[in-house]
């Protein structure tokens, strides 16, 4: 069997726009670190050797994959190495605890979309180094393809809504809902609860072009945009789910905690000092951490989950968020997949308890949240791995295009504002995406 290498590769263009090279093409991935400061590569990856779409034991479907993976010859500290890549949406959650079936699935695509890649190109901003990572075979073909294809993009069709967004709940809606999930949490049921609402519209042209559109504007350290047999999942997604390092350090970095931002300078440096001294917000960042912790104890090394950093403020064209950090330490990094299966899908969006946060929100939202809440990602043959969680993050199937937004509620909650939360959250990709339809459904 042919090994997989890595060569440096002289390519100057941006990642975005070598990927419109390969953007139609089914499986194509990219993950994007849209120059964030947060993120230090970015990867693109195509053609599969062979995929995943069903989530019936995935995490053991996965694991016999990796094992059929030529070994590595090739320099070290290259993060992908071959492996795997792709996107889980939040129902592959499904598959690993036992959780009722009440919300409606409406987007025909499928609940997971993992793919075996041997081959990849990898840029490294620190270093401005772009490898290309392949079987030895395959290393010219491809570094011609790459200087040559890859600098003529291929065409695409302009991205346009043909209406407007409308949402699955009403304001009224809503706050119902909000009702609801206050009474099961001074029942006692959970202490904290995700509610979101989705939005949808339909759309003419190719979903890419919307994906360039918003990542302009978004600049969100874990992007990525992934071209379904079906559909597209666009995601501009500032949190970071599970990172592995070649060494099995393990870091996750819940977001809880949001104020929107103002044009104003000094409105909006008030909205972020507000943001890190509200007491609600650091106590619901709080329990997702808690949560993240124990998450992470059922994999890690005895002793060696701990929180760096509490709180910390970053901010985003559309919102200031609360973010914090947890670390522990695999006893092998080949332990990666293992992890990802116990802590899916991420505390953050659910709420805690996880499980009957879960079945709560199976209850209140009308339909199933398909990759929303979801993640994208890759996991390397040595155990490197990075995965977001897939907020801010839309998909598309046939000619409609869907956008959630969502919040943790706690008994603190008031109603009017966490509705508004969850459209200031969208406040920079719904107006974008309505150039021809600028009214919105509430």
């Amino acid at each position: 069997m042919v090994s997989i290498t890595a060569v440096v590769i002289d390519l100057k263009v941006d990642f975005a726009e070598l990927f419109t090279a390969i953007a139609n093409e089914p499986w194509a991935l990219l993950l994007d670190s849209c120059d964030h400061p947060g993120s230090d590569y970015d990867f693109i990856f195509r053609q599969p050797e062979q995929t995943i779409t069903s989530t019936a034991n995935w995490p053991a479907q996965l694991q016999q994959l990796l094992a059929q993976l030529p070994s590595y010859k090739g320099p070290d500290g290259v993060p992908f190495q071959g492996g795997l890549a792709g996107a889980w949406s939040y129902d592959a959650g499904r598959a690993l605890e036992r959780l009722p079936a009440q919300a409606k699935r409406d987007i025909e695509l499928p609940e997971i979309a993992v793919g075996l890649y041997t081959q990849a190109l990898i840029r490294c901003r620190k270093t401005d180094t772009t490898w290309l990572v392949a079987p030895q075979d395959q290393l010219e073909v491809l570094r011609i393809f790459w200087q040559t294809k890859g600098s003529l993009p291929a065409p695409t069709r302009e991205f346009k809504l043909t209406a407007a967004w409308q949402s699955n709940m009403t304001t009224a809606d809503y706050l119902h809902k909000f009702s609801r999930v206050q009474e099961y949490l001074h029942a006692g049921d959970c202490y904290q609860i995700n509610l979101a609402q989705r939005f949808s519209a339909p759309f003419s042209g190719d979903p890419w072009g919307a994906y360039q559109r918003l990542r302009i504007i978004n600049r969100a350290p874990f992007s990525g945009f992934m071209r379904l047999t079906n559909g597209a999942i666009l995601s501009h997604s500032p949190e970071r789910f599970l990172h592995v390092d070649a060494h099995g350090k393990v870091q996750t970095k819940p977001i809880k905690g949001t104020r929107p931002r103002a044009a104003d300078a000094e409105t909006d440096q008030a909205l972020a000092d507000e943001l890190q001294h509200a007491v609600k917000d650091r106590a619901e960042n709080v329990m997702i951490v808690d949560l993240l912790r124990n998450d992470l104890s059922r994999v890690c090394k005895p002793g060696s989950v701990h929180v760096p950093q509490l709180f910390a403020l970053e901010s985003y064209p559309a919102v200031h968020h609360l973010v914090s950090t947890v670390e522990g330490q695999l006893e092998h990094p080949q332990q990666a997949l293992e992890l990802i299966a116990a802590c899916f899908p991420g505390g953050s969006i659910t709420g805690a308890p996880k499980i009957r946060a879960m079945a709560i929100i199976d209850e209140l939202e009308p339909q199933r949240r398909s990759f929303y809440c979801g993640s994208l990602g890759y996991i390397s043959q040595h155990g490197e791995t990075d995965t977001n969680i897939a907020i801010r993050t839309l998909v598309t199937h046939a000619d409609t295009i869907y956008c959630w937004a969502g919040g943790g509620l706690v008994v603190d909650s008031d109603g009017p504002a966490e509705y508004q939360e969850t459209r200031d959250k969208v406040a920079k990709i719904l107006p974008v995406l309505s150039t021809t339809h600028t009214a919105e459904a509430t």
